[in-house]
């Protein structure tokens, strides 16, 4: 059976059968994953797209399960977007304030100090500090 309008080979039986398995074994979207947050993929997208030699039938290694969202930032963020590809970062950051895209700038090791505390601990040293008794306090 194929569909209209689907290219090669995502229209094969072959390829229908690939995808309902990986989704099967990696129910949830790797993205979404890699942020602690639990969405259910929708999607199963060749790791080396195969414009760029990736196989068309690859192992479960050679293919990502994604959510509709995630798959859409990560086609308009390579290859296959040709000329409108983006190299803006996906918007959001984690709790400590790291930006949730891992290829955002930020985690490049060069862009991080070295020691660098998340910002809901800086308040918290800031206070213990402040409770430190001077050298000439009756109490130091």
């Amino acid at each position: 059976m194929r569909t209209s309008g689907t290219k090669w080979p995502y229209n094969t039986t072959a390829w229908r059968k690939l995808r309902a398995l990986h989704l099967r074994l990696l129910p949830l979207c790797e993205d979404c994953l890699s942020i602690d947050r639990y969405v259910t993929a929708t999607t199963v997208d060749h790791r080396t797209a195969i414009s760029q030699g990736g196989a068309p039938f690859p192992s479960h290694d050679g293919l990502a399960s994604y959510c509709t969202s995630c798959h859409s930032a990560k086609t308009a963020r390579g290859a296959e977007a040709g000329a409108v590809k983006t190299w803006k970062p996906r918007k959001g950051c984690n709790p400590d304030g790291s930006p949730l895209d891992r290829r955002h700038p930020w985690h490049e090791k060069s862009l991080r100090a070295k020691h660098a505390k998340p910002s809901c601990y800086r308040n918290l040293e800031l206070v213990r500090n402040s409770e430190i008794p001077e050298k000439g306090d009756a109490n130091g």
